[in-house]
């Protein structure tokens, strides 16, 4: 599998060290080993867990600017857990309302020994932060509208939100609150996904 992820990464133009990319592969160790106690993703090959959740998060790494990061509806720690591993210096808080996806970023936190990573377990219209976050980024976790409304409160002045998208939801920016514009929309391509990716970046009118 190690071969296979450095093939994909080298199709991305994605540079990992190689305990990042030890660090990647284990990550899908402990999601394969506790997927089948806790059902914690539909995906059920590490292989198609290369491409499905390591390469689609990792794909928006160049789009995220700034140095605190929040991932809302986090599910099994995902973009947020490999992006952490491939941005040490960076933080991220990555939140979820249920139980078991929780216990399982702490235990990757352990298991992998990230120090960048705070697992939160609450609903996010309920979570508060003072320090604000230069990036709010959310995956297959809500429309727009619903996105911008809850989680208002989270970025800071300059922060922006990061909505990553299948198809291009022009519906849903149709839609969108005149509080906010969209900065861009972006194309993805994932290596090993034949299916539609972009990502959405959104910042409030000031």
């Amino acid at each position: 599998m190690k071969e296979q992820l450095k093939e994909l990464l080298k199709q991305a133009q994605i540079t990992l060290s190689e305990s990042q990319i030890e660090q990647q592969l284990a990550l899908v160790g402990l999601l394969d080993k506790w997927n089948k106690a806790y059902n914690l993703t539909s995906v059920r090959n590490p292989k198609d867990m290369l491409t499905r959740h390591i390469m689609d998060s990792l794909a928006v790494r160049q789009y995220i600017q700034g140095q605190r990061f929040i991932d809302v509806g986090t599910g099994p720690g995902l973009p947020g857990l490999p992006l952490a591993i491939a941005e040490p210096d960076k933080e991220f808080v990555l939140l979820d309302s249920l139980g078991k996806r929780i216990r399982f970023i702490r235990q990757v936190c352990h298991e992998l020994k990230l120090t960048n990573v705070t697992p939160v377990q609450v609903r996010v219209e309920d979570y508060q932060d003072e320090k604000k976050f230069d990036g709010v980024i959310s995956r297959a976790f809500a429309s727009l509208n619903d996105m911008l409304s809850w989680c208002e409160h989270l970025p800071s002045d300059k922060g922006r939100f990061y909505a990553l998208k299948g198809l291009y939801p022009q519906e849903e920016l149709d839609e969108l609150s005149a509080n906010y514009k969209t900065e861009s929309i972006e194309q993805i391509n994932v290596p090993g996904i034949d299916a539609s990716r972009h990502i959405v970046i959104i910042s409030k009118r000031s």
